[in-house]
């Protein structure tokens, strides 16, 4: 079981050496430094010391080794410089295929979405794991939490909810709920995320398109209007719950909060609920290798529960000074102090 581990971000490295950290990414040229985590994560372990290594998830794969005990993932890997400036904040000062166990850690940062290529990538890096690479999140717990679906083991926090791809179902559920979200399970950053009312004159065919005739499993849940307030997204880390979250305030006339969706990011302290919530969820995730998660919740109820590359790190270091990408490193570093389970 995953040591608790205190918000305390001193640099150590092991054994007075710096670490070798790994990110395994979209491509680099994908990322925007100025709002990126995985960017915040990179700035702060070069800050603490250590070196940067990125490698785009297209670049993963297996070979047979030549010799017993050789590992056999590997991953084309850039040697990295941080700079300060958002619009060009690398240089890159080396490239090599490199086995994922000359890492003392590997962060699975990959973006969404969940596809057989993700799925893919989660499956070399479970190999990584068996030849003795760090991989966080941890490549299973990726695989068995799906974002969305994750919230059915925790349904005393959430609202009334409904997952099928039967269309009578759905209706019956929209009826008797007269005000639902609808979206589908792989979707991300408010992408097909639809509100419907009863007596919605679009509603079958939202229905018909997002399930594709009820070819597709989707979500219904009950419409909160405590959206109007934010969608919150709260940090956990190493099993404990960061001290502010993020409220994504919804734009005039948008039913999503998503940043993406032109929402509005607002630093906030938890409530006594989300805390709750968080107490609940943080040790448990972080028992399963889950060492950073997001959790969504509006109002007092859980929506979500984020494991796929988590972001909103910078747009609370930004409004409140809380530094999570350091305490993400401060914890890496705790961990490498420890053997290889």
């Amino acid at each position: 079981m995953p040591q608790q581990l205190a918000f305390a971000p001193e640099a150590f490295g092991v054994n007075g050496r710096p670490l070798r950290l790994a990110f395994v990414i979209d491509p680099l040229a994908h990322l925007k430094a100025g709002q990126d985590s995985t960017v915040a994560m990179m700035r702060a372990a070069e800050k603490h010391g250590h070196e940067v290594f990125a490698i785009e998830a297209a670049s993963l794969g297996w070979r047979r080794p030549e010799h017993p005990g050789q590992p056999g993932v590997f991953g084309m890997a850039y040697h990295l410089s941080i700079r300060p400036d958002d619009h060009d904040w690398y240089r890159e000062t080396g490239f090599e295929a490199m086995p994922l166990n000359a890492f003392d850690a590997v962060l699975m940062r990959k973006a969404p979405p969940f596809d057989a290529e993700y799925v893919t990538a989660t499956w070399l890096l479970e190999r990584a794991e068996a030849e003795g690479a760090r991989v966080y999140n941890r490549p299973r717990a990726l695989r068995d939490h799906s974002e969305k679906l994750a919230i059915a083991e925790f349904d005393r926090y959430t609202v009334p909810t409904l997952v099928s791809r039967d269309l009578g179902l759905i209706q019956h559920f929209i009826d008797a709920q007269r005000d639902v979200i609808v979206k589908p399970l792989d979707g991300m950053g408010g992408h097909q995320v639809f509100r419907i009312h009863r007596n919605d004159s679009n509603r079958n065919a939202i229905l018909e398109m997002l399930a594709w005739n009820g070819r597709r499993t989707i979500m219904a849940q009950r419409y909160m209007q405590e959206i109007a307030h934010g969608d919150k997204r709260i940090l956990l880390l190493g099993g404990q719950v960061a001290p502010w979250c993020l409220a994504r305030i919804p734009k005039a006339g948008e039913t999503r909060g998503n940043l993406s969706a032109g929402g509005t990011g607002v630093a906030q302290e938890l409530t006594p609920r989300d805390r709750e919530i968080a107490a609940h969820l943080g040790p448990l995730l972080w028992q399963r290798g889950l060492m950073i998660v997001g959790l969504d919740v509006i109002g007092e109820h859980l929506t979500e529960i984020n494991v796929i590359s988590p972001t909103c790190m910078v747009e609370i270091r930004q409004q409140t000074g809380f530094d999570a990408a350091s305490v993400c490193i401060a914890i890496l570093e705790r961990l490498c102090l420890t053997p290889v389970a």
